[in-house]
Parts: structure tokens; C-alpha cells; sequence
């Protein structure tokens, strides 16, 4: 209840300070800011508004607090000052403790302006301002103690007054001790009663004596005396007042002096007597024995002061310190020593004179914007000439002379010392410590400020302080690499990670100025790399190939810190170094050429590339054949492959073999591709007959229809593609039309009817054709005997062998006679069979005869023919039609394998019977003839009807290719290069035979499919027909 009394009374009174403190502003100096406020108020409280009351604008200005801390704060838009959670207690500020009553207590505060808008460079306003903290009832009045004794002599005369001890309240003016109340029980109501005097402002409390005391009855008595301050509301408090009666004692002690009052030097030595008081008593004996002691006094007092109890000499016990009390006051108590002991006090003061014992205190601190820390201000380089870097307050706490001083900035630096106006305190002055230059960081990065006070004592003492100002870097220089541009050579076939180089960059500025960051410029550079933005350290992300990208180029950027911020920038180049990582690659993975047969050796056959995606030596390539047979060679640097022999298709048609490209790293790299050298045909062979054989015939009767197959000629080419396709086409015998042959299959069909006159031998001459260029033929005969039997297979035989040694443009079809036949065979039915006999006998008996004389004049052993019908016929190979090429080598012979040779001279017999025919006999002749052999065509001649053949044996070796020619009578082939067939019975023809591919057995085509072959000349009987 007492406390929200108090509470409410403190506003009340606030209002009306605040009010008095406008009214009070209104007659202020610009200078002298005063505000007042009553103490113990709560957080936050307004005390004033400097933006308000000195007419600045509330923004655009940063107001700061420079002294007046804890109790105070501003808010720095504004200007308005409030209190703090620290509260202002009147009684506890170092100002005011020992201030008299009619004394006021200020608190001081300084506040600094600086205009945000032109900045720290137009320096801070200094304003000065006090706060009269107005006193509340905040305190107590209280007794020295809770009991109080106070003797009085026994039959004292009534109306005497004696002192009882004062109360004391912190507390001044109304707020302090306004009454005191008695309150006393029964027995002592009539007895005693209270007293209140009134001096120099104190009230002193009396007891007055109101009956007869009588130490007999009562020797003492509890009285309650209560004290009350003036506050709103009152405060009070109450101590015990014991009155001892004692005995008989008329006087008290009496000062010489109502008030005394001394001077003490400060840093009196200790004993030293500061002054005497004197008290007379008029009584005798031990009733007139005056005792001194201190009363009322305060706790620097006690701790400084003494009194003599005997003497009434006062002493310094302490260290006196004018600085700490310049003014001491109390009181002096003499009391006699006789029972009933009286007592008087009388009021003591001691100023404190001054020595020059203090030098002077030079405090800096921080100003506006600029804060100092641990002794260090820092100030941004690009402040101008005359910026405020500190406030600088000099004051002495001696007095007079000894106060005043002067202060100067020592050493050669760039600031000085300006005076801060006029103040109305001599002990304190206030300078602002200003730049006289422009600070660069770069040149000088600190300065070490000394300031010097001299005061004017005498002697002078002087103190000395220091400020550090670091200059604070502006972000003014920009980061530079060096050099600009940075190459370097990294290997490829790296691992993620791998450091590939490490860039630094240098910047003149400081702090986060110069705390640099890097980066990759080129987003597309950050996919492979990437840099530490601390260190500059560049990492690859991913695996270089130098056979990808062979360079890098990107920009690495570094940014300080500073805001705002600034960046240099560098190129880095990073060549990538190659390793042997890449196989040497051909272009194709299978190399296929093809070549003409009969090309000469050491010619090229075909070109391969090959590539190494590496470089230097590692992409230096060489090439080999694998297997290295001789066969072909490659060229490095052209990559040609040579053969070293010349072709022949029909022997070996494709060449398979592997190409090694091997590089000159370390280690080597290879790789391999397969080539086949297609070898393409050349019309080089003309087509052979394998079926049927010349000799050979089929039998057909005269009631056979049409449509029916007759034969089919097989015939091969050992040529390939188009020079390997046959036509077949029947060029001769054929003059009714009577068969038809199929020009792909070479079937021969039927094509119609057989009347009477077709009956006979027929012989077909059937050409098979190639589609080479030029084109290549060989000519078959098929001969077909028409008739109603065929029992007389001898006459069959011969029939066929005459057909051999008939000219080929003559056609042998049916009985040329048939016409005749007819007319005659009414007339001589009965003849025919005896003139058939005969004519038989006769014409067997003319044959052998003249078989027998051919032989006469055939073959011989070992003598030479004087005329070499049986030679063959020399020439080019390459007898087509077309002249042949100039310098162009004839091919050349293709020589079998000596065992074969062997074995196909011992086997090979010539069939003249198609194995078709199961009826006809057979005659097998030998293919060589060693000398000394014996005339099987004389044998022949002499015991067969047949015609004989007349064998040289200075024919060609069976091995030579192409140059075999059919011996006679042939089995089944006809060769020549043009389209006429041979004529006349004195020329011969060129009939060749080539020998079966190993493709055909023995089984299928008969003995002669293997058997070489031999140029004849054919010789021809006359009178065939």
C-alpha cells in the first residue's frame, strides 16, 4: 500500500519536473542542456528529446551516447534520451553523497550528432547536457541504534531538557526528517515529554523533564520515541529510549565555541592534529571530568578522523584525498564523568585544501560513428582531412592552478588536438582528436597517437595516453593475378580429383577486403573442373582425353569480400599432355580387296588406314603381315600392300591373313584387322566338257516322242562369275530340226517326230559358250543313232568313229540314201540281205587292209615325222580374238605337285566309251607313252575296225596349264576361240581339254576327267560316207 503511494507520488512529481525542465529549456544556453527528472525511475523512461528540444530533423542523423552510461541510453534517430533497467538512486551517485541540504545533484551526459548524410567525414557534434536527479522519499529515517539511553540526575528541576539522539534520512529537503513523536507508558506519562528545536535547518530532538524523578522509587524508564520524514507518504521509524536516573549532577559541559571549523592539507601524514575543541563544567570533581567524542559522523569520517576522548585533539588516522572528500562535517560530543553525567555537542567542519598531488587524466574514447576497442580506433581510409577520430577529455581532479592544463599530440602524425568550444568546467576540457591528412591504408596501415597533458601546478605533473588507429581498408584496390594468364601441361588419364594447378591472386586492401574467393567464370568449364574457392587450388572433376579436347581455356575470377565487392580475373590454359592410352584403330574392321589373276608381283593390291588418336611417338604406327609367309609386304607411311607373287585364281582364289599396327609408345599399343585379297577372274580358260564324251552316242527308236530327253551335255569353266556362265547351242547336225537343247541346262530334248529318213546316226555339234570377254567356247559332239535296234553295236561304233574324222561343218543326221532305199527295197527285198552281207565283208576286209597300210606309215618309235601333223599349235595364251597387251608376261604354268603328276601317269586312261552307255565296249588308252612303247595305233589299225589315232610323243608336259589339247579320237571336247567350226579334211582343229577341278572324282566323270592334255592334229580317212 506504501509502496503505490510512493509510486503515484513519484509520477505526480515527475510531471512537474518535466514541465519545469521545459520551461527551464526555454532560458538555456544552446550549450547547457538541462533536464530533471525524479530518481528511481523505471526502465524506458523519457527524460528529453535532443532532436525535439534543439530543433534537428529525427532522421538522417545518428545520435550516440558518449557519457551518461549505465543509467542512460538515446535512441540514435531520435535523440531521445531514456533511462536504463540500472536505476538512478540520488543517495548512491558519487556526486551527491556529501552534498549539504540545500545542495542539488546533477547527472552529466554527453551526447555526439553526426550527419549520416555527409557522413563520418563532416565529423560529430558534441553536445553537453546535466540531469538534476530530483530527490523521492526513498528512504527511511533512522535512529543510530534501536535502543537509546539518556541519563538524567535524579531530583532534576522539572522543565530541564536533555538531547536524545538524532535520526538521519538520505533522503534531503521535505523528504527528510520532519517530527518526532513520544510515546511513554503509565508510570512515566506525567514525568517526561518531547522537544523539537529547530538548527541551521536540523531538528533536534529533546526530552523534557515534567515531574520529580526520584532514583529511590524508579532508576529507570522505557520510553518509545518515533521519527517521521516529510515525504508523500511519510516514512517513520522507532527506537527504544531507556532514561536512567541517576544521581545528583547541576551542570553540563560547555563548548568554548559554538561552531568550529579547520583546514586539512589532503595527504596529511597520519597523527597529524587537525584542531582542538574545549568544553568547561562548572561542576567539581569527577562531575566536572569532560570526555570528547564523535557524533553524527559519517563513514568518512570515522574512517579518517579521530578525537583525543581527553584532549579534545582531533587526528588524521586516515589518508586524506581531497579528490575523494574535499568536505568533512560532523559533531563533538563532551559528556562529564559524574554520575548523573550531562553532555552538549557542538558542530565540527573541515575543508580539505588542495595539493597538486594528481596529474593530470587524459580519457579517450570513441566519437559518433567511431568506436574504440581495447585501446584501438579504426578509421576508413577514405575519411577526409579533419574527420573526428576520438574525443579526447583531459580534466585534473586538483584544484585551482594545479587543475589547469594543457595537452598536445606528440610525435609526427597526422592529427591533432581541437579544442571542443568553450567549457564552463576549467578541470575538463574536451578535445576532438582530428585527421590533418588523407590516411591510405596501402602506405601506412596504423598509427600510434601519443597525448600529453601538463597541468600547472607547481611542480607541474604530467600523464601521458596513447591511442591506436588502425586504418581501416576501403575496398578500393582490385584482386590481380600475376601473370594474367597461366598455362600449364597436365597428362591426360588422370583420376577425378587430381590437382591440376593452383592460381593466386593478390589484393592490396586488408580484412575482408582482401579475402579473396575464386571461381570459374565459364559455366561450361565447371562440368570438368573445379577450383577451391579458399585456396585457388583447380581440381579436375572428370577424366581428361587429350584425344577429346586437347585444350582447355576458361577464366578463373577472384572476388574480395569488400562491399562492394571487386574481382580480377585470369586466364588459365591447360594443354593436355598425352599419354599412350589409345589402341592404333584401322578404319574398317576387315579389309576386303580384290585383284585381277595374272597381275605381276609387287604391285599393289589394295590400301589400309590406320589411325592413333594419340600423339608423337605414341601415334607413330608401324605395320606387319601376320603370318609373315612372303606372300605380301605393306608399306608404312602408305599403307600399301605389295604381293610378292603373281595370281592365279583357279589355284588359289582368296588370300586371308592378319595386319598388326603396333605405335611407338611406351609400353607399344597394338591392334590387328583381318584382310582378304579376293582374287577376280580372268577369262583365261575356255569351258570343258565332262559329259558326255565325244565317243559316245545314245540310242534312240524311231517311235520315241517328242519331248523326250535325249542327253544333256554337262560341261564346266573353272573361271568364275560371268566367265564361268555357259550357253549351250546346237551349231551343227541338226539340219531337221529334230532336237532341241536348252541354252542354260544343256538338256537335249526331242523336238520331233522321227519319220523314216531320220533313221541313222545323228551328230549333234553342241558349242558351250562362256559370257567372258572375249568369250571362250568348246564344242561337244553327241551322237545319237536312230533305229529300230541297236544289236549291231560294232556297226554303231564305227558309225561314231567316222562321225569323229568327219569334218564338223558336214552334218551327219539319218540314212542320207533313205529315198532310194525306198524305191528299191520292192525290187531287191530278196538281194538286200546277201549284198549286206557282202558289202560288210568286203568293207571290213577293205578297212583293215587299209588300216594296216596307215600303219605302215604311222607312229615309230623313236623316228621323227617328216611332217609334224601332230605338233601342237604354238601361241599366245590369251588367244581370244584380241591382240594381246603389250609387255604383258604370258601366264605361267601352273605345274602339279610331282607325286601327283606320278600317280595320274600310272592311273589315267582315256575313256572313248561314255560309262553312260553299259552296252558299248570300252578302249582305254594311256595318256604318256614312255619310248619304246609299242604302236597301239598300229594294234588298233590292225585288229579293230575302228579308225586309229597317231600319237606324238613329242607333246607338250601334261602339266602345263591351258596348253593340253584333246587327243583323238577325243572323248568328249572341241576347243577354239572363235565361233566357226573346223572344215575341209586337210586342215586340223584346235581341240584343247582342261582337266577337272579336284571337285569331280574319278566316279563321276570317268577316268579321263583327271587325265592331261594333248594338242593333235586329226587325220581323216576319205569315203566316209
Amino acid at each position: 500500500m506504501i509502496n503505490e503511494q510512493v509510486m503515484a507520488a513519484s509520477r505526480r512529481h515527475f510531471l512537474l519536473c518535466l514541465a519545469a525542465t521545459l520551461l527551464s529549456w526555454c532560458n538555456a544556453s544552446p550549450t547547457d542542456i538541462l533536464y530533471r527528472v525524479p530518481e528511481e525511475q523505471p526502465p524506458n523512461t523519457l527524460v528529453g528529446s535532443l532532436a525535439a528540444d534543439r530543433g534537428l530533423p529525427d532522421s538522417g542523423h545518428l545520435y550516440k551516447l558518449e557519457v551518461g552510461s549505465p543509467y542512460l541510453r538515446v535512441d540514435g534517430k531520435t535523440g531521445d534520451i531514456y533511462t536504463t533497467e540500472i536505476p538512478i538512486d540520488r543517495e548512491t551517485l558519487r556526486d551527491c553523497r556529501n552534498l549539504f541540504e540545500e545542495d542539488k545533484c546533477y547527472l552529466e551526459f554527453e551526447v555526439s550528432i553526426t550527419d549520416m548524410v555527409k557522413g563520418i567525414g563532416s565529423g560529430p557534434r558534441l553536445i553537453e547536457g546535466r540531469i538534476e536527479v530530483l530527490d523521492i522519499n526513498d528512504n527511511t529515517p533512522q535512529f543510530s541504534s534501536p535502543i537509546l539511553t539518556l541519563a538524567i540526575p535524579e531530583n532534576t528541576h522539572v522543565g530541564a531538557l536533555f538531547s536524545i539522539p538524532m535520526a538521519t534520512d538520505r533522503d534531503a529537503a521535505s523528504n527528510g526528517v520532519a517530527e518526532y513523536t513520544l510515546s511513554t507508558g503509565p508510570d512515566a506519562e506525567q514525568l517526561f515529554g518531547l522537544q523539537v528545536a529547530v538548527d541551521t535547518d536540523e531538528k533536534l530532538p529533546q526530552l523534557v523533564v515534567m515531574g520529580n524523578l526520584d532514583r529511590e522509587k524508579k532508576d529507570s524508564y522505557d520510553l518509545n520515541v518515533r521519527v517521521v520524514d516529510g515525504g508523500r507518504p511519510a516514512r517513520a521509524s522507532s527506537a527504544l529510549l531507556r532514561v536512567v536516573v541517576t544521581d545528583q549532577n547541576d551542570n553540563a559541559p560547555k563548548f568554548e565555541r559554538s561552531h568550529y571549523d579547520a583546514e586539512l592539507v589532503e595527504n596529511s601524514p597520519l597523527g597529524h592534529s587537525v584542531l582542538q575543541v574545549r568544553a568547561n563544567d562548572a561542576d567539581m570533581g569527577t562531575n566536572g571530568e569532560i570526555d570528547y567524542s564523535l557524533h553524527q559522523m559519517s563513514e568518512a569520517v570515522q574512517r579518517l578522523l579521530r578525537i583525543d576522548r581527553s584532549t579534545g585533539i582531533i587526528y588524521v588516522k586516515g589518508m586524506v584525498d581531497r579528490e575523494e572528500e574535499s568536505f568533512l562535517k560532523f559533531f563533538v560530543v563532551a559528556k562529564d564523568r559524574g554520575p548523573n553525567s550531562k553532555s552538549s555537542k557542538v558542530l565540527v567542519t573541515i575543508n580539505v585544501r588542495d595539493q597538486n598531488d594528481n596529474a593530470p587524466t587524459i580519457e579517450i574514447r570513441g566519437i559518433g560513428l567511431v568506436t574504440h576497442q581495447d585501446g584501438i580506433a579504426n578509421i576508413s581510409e577514405d575519411m577526409p582531412v579533419d574527420t573526428a577520430v576520438a574525443l579526447v577529455q583531459v580534466s585534473d581532479r586538483d584544484e585551482g592552478e594545479n587543475a589547469i592544463v594543457t595537452c598536445v599530440v606528440a610525435g609526427d602524425v597526422p592529427f591533432q588536438l581541437q579544442p571542443l568550444g568553450e567549457s564552463s568546467n576549467d578541470r575538463k576540457r574536451k578535445y576532438f582528436l582530428q585527421t590533418t591528412t588523407l590516411l591510405d591504408y596501402e602506405r601506412v596501415k596504423d598509427y600510434r597517437i601519443e597525448i600529453v597533458a601538463v597541468d600547472s601546478g607547481n611542480p607541474a605533473l604530467s600523464s601521458t595516453n596513447s591511442l591506436k588507429v588502425q586504418v581501416t581498408d576501403m575496398n578500393d584496390n582490385t584482386p590481380t593475378f600475376s601473370p594474367a594468364i597461366v598455362e600449364v601441361d597436365f597428362a591426360e588419364g588422370n583420376h577425378p580429383g587430381d590437382k591440376v594447378l593452383q592460381v593466386a591472386a593478390a589484393d592490396a586492401d586488408s580484412g575482408s577486403n582482401a579475402e579473396l574467393v575464386y571461381s570459374i567464370v565459364e559455366r561450361s568449364a565447371t562440368a570438368l573442373f573445379e577450383i577451391d574457392g579458399s585456396s585457388g587450388e583447380v581440381r579436375v572433376k572428370n577424366l581428361l582425353d587429350r584425344e577429346k579436347t586437347e585444350r582447355y581455356e576458361f577464366r578463373v575470377a577472384a572476388a574480395d569480400k569488400g562491399v562492394p565487392s571487386k574481382t580480377g580475373t585470369a586466364t588459365v590454359v591447360i594443354n593436355v599432355l598425352d599419354r599412350n592410352d589409345n589402341d592404333p584403330k584401322f578404319m574398317l574392321s576387315g579389309y576386303s580387296f580384290s585383284v585381277i589373276e595374272n597381275m605381276p608381283p609387287l604391285n599393289p593390291v589394295g590400301v589400309v588406314t590406320v589411325t592413333d588418336f594419340d600423339k608423337g611417338e605414341n601415334a607413330r604406327v608401324k605395320l606387319f603381315v601376320e603370318p609373315d609367309n612372303g606372300k605380301f609386304v605393306i608399306q608404312n607411311g602408305t599403307g600399301n600392300i605389295l604381293s610378292s607373287i603373281s595370281f592365279d585364281r583357279e589355284k588359289e582364289s582368296t588370300y586371308t591373313f592378319r595386319l598388326k599396327a603396333v605405335d611407338a609408345g611406351d609400353p607399344p599399343r597394338s591392334s590387328y584387322v583381318g584382310v582378304t585379297i579376293n582374287v577376280l577372274d580372268e577369262n583365261d580358260n575356255a569351258p570343258y566338257v565332262t559329259k558326255p564324251a565325244n565317243s559316245s552316242y545314245t540310242y534312240l527308236s524311231p517311235v520315241t516322242p517328242p519331248e523326250t530327253r535325249v542327253e544333256v551335255v554337262e560341261a564346266e569353266d573353272i573361271d568364275s562369275g560371268p566367265n564361268a556362265e555357259l550357253d549351250y547351242t546346237i551349231t551343227g547336225g541338226n539340219p531337221y530340226g529334230l532336237f532341241h537343247i536348252s541354252p542354260t541346262t544343256g538338256e537335249i530334248t526331242l523336238a520331233q517326230e522321227f519319220t523314216g529318213k531320220h533313221n541313222g546316226l545323228h551328230r549333234l555339234v553342241v558349242q558351250v559358250r562362256d559370257n567372258g570377254k572375249p568369250r571362250r567356247h568348246t564344242t561337244a559332239l553327241v551322237h545319237v543313232f536312230v533305229n529300230d535296234t541297236k544289236a549291231n553295236v560294232s556297226l554303231i561304233e564305227a558309225l561314231v568313229w567316222h562321225s569323229l574324222y568327219t569334218p564338223l561343218d558336214r552334218d551327219i543326221a539319218g540314212d542320207p540314201n533313205y529315198a532310194l532305199a525306198q524305191r528299191s527295197n520292192i525290187l531287191y527285198g530278196s538281194l538286200a540281205g546277201i549284198a549286206g552281207v557282202i558289202l560288210v565283208i568286203v568293207a571290213v576286209v577293205v578297212i583293215r587292209h587299209r588300216f594296216q597300210k596307215d600303219t605302215k606309215s604311222g607312229y615309230q618309235a623313236g623316228k621323227k615325222e617328216s611332217k609334224d601333223l601332230y605338233a601342237p599349235k604354238q601361241g599366245p595364251k590369251n588367244s581370244k580374238g584380241k591382240k594381246s597387251k603389250k609387255g604383258k608376261a604370258p601366264k605361267p604354268a601352273k605345274p602339279l605337285e610331282e607325286d601327283e603328276e606320278a600317280s595320274l601317269q600310272k592311273g589315267l586312261k582315256f575313256n572313248l566309251i561314255n560309262e553312260a552307255v553299259s552296252d558299248s565296249p570300252r578302249i582305254h588308252l594311256p595318256l604318256n607313252y614312255p619310248p619304246g612303247s609299242p604302236d597301239l595305233g598300229r594294234h588298233y589299225r590292225s585288229n579293230s575296225p575302228l579308225p586309229s589315232i597317231q600319237l606324238q610323243p613329242q607333246s607338250p608336259s601334261a602339266s602345263k596349264k591351258h596348253q593340253a589339247v584333246q587327243d583323238l579320237p577325243a572323248t568328249n571336247t572341241f576347243v577354239g576361240t572363235g565361233d566357226n567350226n573346223s572344215t575341209g579334211s586337210d586342215q586340223y582343229s584346235d581341240y584343247s581339254y582342261k582337266a577337272n577341278p579336284p571337285k569331280y572324282s574319278s566316279k563321276q566323270v570317268g577316268h579321263y576327267a583327271n587325265a592331261p592334255m594333248y594338242q593333235r592334229d586329226i587325220y581323216w580317212t576319205d569315203g566316209v560316207w
